[in-house]
C-alpha cells in the first residue's frame, strides 16, 4: 500500500466504496488523513465501516472543513450532469480528485524520479500495459502494475527511485488527476466512446491528451 502522506492531518471526503474506493480510503488513513466516506449502496457503506473506515452521509457534512474530495472514477464528474457530491464539493471550493492523482502526489513527494509509464487509449490499453510490465519484469526491474487493470493504484508498493510503475489510466481517471505527470505518457488511439460521460468528442480527446502533455 502507498500511504497518502500528502494529506496527513487533513480531513478528506470520499465517495464510492467499491474495491478501489476502500483501498484509497485505507491509503489516506494510513497516511494520517481523517476520512469520511460514503456510497449510495448501503451494503458498500456497511462493508467499509466493518473495516474501520468512518462513514457518513456527505449531504450533511461540513464541506468547508475538507481539504479534498476523492471521487470514484465510475461516478459522473461532468456529464450527463455532475454527481450531487461533486456539486457540494465545488460549492464549498473543495478540489475533486481521484486515486491516480493521489498516486501522482505521493510519487512527487517521496520518489519523483521513480519511472512512471501511464498508458491510455480507447482500445488496447490493458494489453499494452500488461505487455510493458512483463517486459520490464523480465529484464529484472522492480515493476508495479495497476490502475485500471489488476490492482488499485494505491495498493501498489510505495515509490522508490528504482521502482517502475506501469499504470493503465481510463479517461475517467485522467479527468480526476489534474497533476498527472508520468515519465512517459502513451496514448494508443482515440475513437468515439464514453461520450455519455464526456459530452463531446473534443472533450474526450482533451482529457486523453492531458496524460501525454503531463509527461516529463
Amino acid at each position: 500500500m502507498i500511504p497518502a502522506a500528502s494529506f496527513a492531518g487533513k480531513r478528506v471526503s470520499l465517495f464510492g466504496l467499491g474495491g478501489s474506493g476502500i483501498a484509497t480510503a485505507r491509503a489516506l488513513i494510513e497516511g494520517g488523513a481523517q476520512v469520511l466516506a460514503w456510497d449510495d449502496n448501503p451494503d458498500s457503506v456497511a462493508k467499509a465501516a466493518a473495516t474501520g473506515i468512518a462513514t457518513g452521509d456527505l449531504r450533511g457534512a461540513d464541506w468547508a472543513g475538507f481539504s479534498a474530495f476523492v471521487l470514484s472514477p465510475g461516478v459522473p464528474l461532468t456529464h450527463p450532469k455532475p454527481h450531487w457530491t461533486v456539486e457540494l464539493a465545488r460549492g464549498a471550493g473543495v478540489e475533486v480528485i481521484g486515486d491516480i492523482e493521489l498516486f501522482c502526489r505521493e510519487r512527487t513527494l517521496s520518489a519523483p524520479d521513480a519511472p512512471f509509464i501511464a498508458i491510455t487509449g480507447t482500445n488496447g490499453k490493458s494489453t499494452t500495459t500488461a505487455l510493458t510490465a512483463h517486459i520490464l519484469q523480465a529484464s529484472g526491474r522492480d515493476t508495479q502494475m495497476g490502475g485500471n487493470i489488476g490492482r488499485a493504484v494505491m495498493t501498489l508498493d510505495p515509490p522508490t527511485p528504482d521502482r517502475h510503475y506501469v499504470v493503465e489510466c481510463s479517461s475517467y481517471q485522467i479527468d480526476l488527476a489534474p497533476s498527472i505527470n508520468p515519465t512517459a505518457g502513451i496514448l494508443l488511439n482515440l475513437t468515439p466512446d464514453h461520450l455519455d460521460r464526456h459530452g463531446t468528442m473534443q472533450h474526450y480527446a482533451s482529457i486523453k491528451e492531458r496524460l501525454v502533455a503531463g509527461s516529463a
